[in-house]
């Protein structure tokens, strides 16, 4: 995969003020200011002022501005402290009582979901929790790579990880890489292009071929037990969170390809306590 500008670039100098970071946000989304404006129903006049500092705009216009560039919750805080105003997204451990409903959401859906696999990670893919048929797909891992919290990409494209087992290696790890590239160009987080870098930085073969007609999603392939499991997955956010812990959750379902996977799901989970 060739290295898209906006990741290969060097990081950028911070923005000085909220005009700087919401043309930099601006710029981003590829939209003028007219555009903007348009979308925040205010004038470009006005949007040009607080860009260049001339005029300090509202609370209301901060977040106003911030939900019509799709700023992550985050980065809207960001905004705000720069224009003087306090933070309005709360960032909340899951054990905070106050998401004890949206954790029991959570295991009711990793729960619900055996006998195949599923997995919650965070913003850099780190694990969070995981359901109990994720664990034996990583049978015989060196244990130095699953240390809490383990890198969800890191450990698909490590050598010592699941690349080895990966039939389809070069395929499955191209599309990681454009899933990881197309969330760095949505939130600019610095640790996500780190990450992008990084994983380009492993020996992955690359991509032979189309993906054949036969298929309706790239599968995800997997050596094991001498056979060859073959997964589709699927990926969940939660639709109006104002925690940007949950904001930045993401929950990974797995489903089975074939019916060979799909029994030895259902034998394993029979057998896994």
């Amino acid at each position: 995969m060739t290295t898209h500008a906006s990741t290969a670039r060097a990081e950028p100098s911070q923005p000085v003020h909220i005009g700087d970071h919401l043309r930099e946000w601006r710029q981003r989304r590829r939209m003028s200011q007219l555009d903007l404006a348009g979308d925040a129903e205010i004038s470009a006049r006005h949007l040009s002022f607080v860009e260049t500092g001339r005029s300090a705009p509202s609370r209301e216009m901060v977040l106003r501005l911030a939900e019509r560039l799709d700023v992550p919750l985050r980065e809207r805080n960001v905004l705000l402290v720069a224009a003087g105003y306090a933070p309005a997204f709360p960032q909340r451990s899951l054990e905070d009582p106050a998401l004890k409903s949206a954790r029991q959401a959570i295991d009711l859906v990793l729960r619900a979901h055996e006998p195949n696999p599923a997995l919650a990670y965070d913003r850099h893919w780190n694990l969070v929790t995981a359901n109990r048929m994720v664990a034996p797909l990583l049978a015989g891992i060196p244990e130095r790579l699953l240390g809490q919290p383990f890198n969800v990409l890191r450990l698909a494209f490590h050598p010592e990880g699941l690349a080895p087992r990966t039939v389809n290696l070069a395929q499955w790890c191209a599309h990681l890489l454009e899933r990881l590239h197309r969330q760095c160009e949505a939130t600019a987080d610095p640790e996500l292009i780190k990450l992008y870098h990084d994983l380009k930085s492993y020996p992955i073969p690359a991509r032979s071929g189309p993906l054949s007609s036969d298929n309706v999603a790239i599968p995800f392939k997997l050596r094991h037990d001498g056979g060859i499991l073959s997964f589709f997955s699927t990926t969940m956010v939660f639709g109006t969170p104002v925690d940007i812990t949950l904001s930045e959750l993401a929950l990974e379902t797995f489903f089975p390809a074939d019916e060979r996977t799909a029994e030895w799901l259902r034998q394993t989970a029979a057998n896994v306590a």
